[in-house]
Formats: C-alpha cells, sequence, structure tokens
C-alpha cells in the first residue's frame, strides 16, 4: 500500500507542475492535508513527510485530534474547514489558527468575542457559495462586499480577515471547474478595487486542484490524494 509521504509528494508535484503550468512559483500554492476522518497517526505520518497544515471539517473529532498531537502544535497550523454552527464557536476559536468556513456576520463576530487575547489573530475566510447550490453552505457573491466590510471592521487583534473560499459543484469539466474559480477571482479582485487587500484564495481539491491554480488558487485543501479513500 502506499504511504501517506509518497502520496504527499505526488500531490507536491502536482501543484509544483500546475503552478510551472500558470506562470507562477511553486511556493505560491500551500498544500492543506484534510485529515477529516483520519486518526492523529495519520496526521503524525504526513508530518514526518513535512506536511504542516491540516484541514479538519467536525469541531469534536478535530479537538480530539489537536489534543492527541499537543507535542507536535507549535509545528503545526490547524484549519476549520467544515460548516460551523454558533454555538460550536468557542473551541473552535480556542484551539485553531484558521477558519475558511465562515459565511455569516455572526460567526465571524463570535469567533472574535472568544479569541483568547494571548493568541495571534485567527485568520478567516469568508466561503462563497459560487455554484449557487440551494445545499450548500456560503454567502451568496452579490451579498459578499457588504459581509466582508463587516468582518474586516472586526477587531484586528482578535481575528484577521484573510482570504476567499469555495467548494465549487463538482464536474470532470476543466473549462467548468475553471470558470467557477475565476468566479471567486473575480470576487477577490473586487474586494480589492474596494479596498480590502485579501491575500489568500482557498480553492481547488484532489480532483481539480490544477483548474484551481491556473485560476489563481493560493490554498488547496487535498484530503483523498493524500491520505487515501475514505
Amino acid at each position: 500500500m502506499e504511504s501517506i509521504g509518497s502520496r504527499l509528494q505526488a500531490v507536491k508535484r502536482r501543484i509544483e507542475a500546475a503552478s510551472q503550468a500558470a506562470g507562477r512559483g511553486a511556493n505560491s500554492v500551500t498544500l492543506l492535508a484534510v485529515s477529516k476522518t483520519f486518526g492523529p497517526d495519520a496526521v503524525r505520518e504526513a508530518h514526518a513527510a513535512g506536511q504542516a497544515a491540516f484541514g479538519e471539517n467536525y469541531v469534536q473529532e478535530a479537538l480530539a485530534k489537536i489534543d492527541a498531537l499537543a507535542d507536535l502544535r507549535p509545528q503545526l497550523e490547524w484549519h476549520f474547514i467544515g460548516p460551523l454552527q454558533s454555538n460550536k464557536t468557542r473551541p473552535v476559536a480556542e484551539a485553531f489558527d484558521w477558519v475558511h468556513s465562515v459565511d455569516r456576520l455572526k460567526i465571524a463576530e463570535r469567533l472574535a468575542e472568544q479569541r483568547p487575547a494571548w493568541l495571534p489573530p485567527l485568520k478567516l475566510c469568508l466561503q462563497v457559495n459560487v455554484s449557487g447550490e440551494a445545499s450548500k453552505s456560503g454567502v451568496a457573491p452579490a451579498e459578499l462586499p457588504a459581509l466582508a466590510a463587516a468582518v474586516a471592521a472586526l477587531p484586528a487583534g482578535r481575528v484577521r480577515l484573510a482570504g476567499l473560499m469555495s467548494i465549487p459543484a463538482p464536474t470532470d469539466d476543466a473549462a467548468a471547474q475553471r470558470a467557477a474559480h475565476r468566479r471567486l477571482r473575480e470576487l477577490q479582485q473586487a474586494l480589492y478595487d474596494q479596498g480590502l487587500v485579501l491575500d489568500t484564495l482557498s480553492m481547488g481539491m484532489s480532483a481539480d486542484l490544477e483548474a484551481a491554480i491556473a485560476e489563481g488558487s493560493t490554498l488547496v485543501r487535498v484530503g483523498t490524494a493524500v491520505f487515501g479513500a475514505r
């Protein structure tokens, strides 16, 4: 069976090739290894192979994992990427470095209130529903400017609005993949034109990371291609 380390290297080669094809430096894209449903040992193995940033979708599972890996905490960066309910914001504010799935001001406000003062600001991404799917979380593109302005105005010492995130409708069509990712990049540019500079575009997963990188992704969220099938 292929090891996590060898899978990790294969994904990094894909990222490097896609970055070169897009005329971008290999270091312009961060790999976030999505470790949901995989245990602490899998994270340790990935870390031993050079991976530092890990993404989690479920609060209770993630907290238990972060606890089990407390000895590695200074070397790991934990990203919460799943839907976040308002009654679960406190443990996320206390334990994570990033939250990618902010789609309501109430969530951002609670994270800002509950982020311990002695920790660095919690980095936030606003999740945008670029495909307009009724079943999917995310702010509608038309509502993004108002939400971004409100989140950017929250106390800078507790949270920092870092970027945008999307989970487009799955498709095997490369042109459709690129179009969905281009939409998020255009929204980022529109915010920039209004004076809001966001440096992170969290888009692209195992099946479409090449299309995402071609359209400007700075962070790809990859689970299956690193850890194997769930």
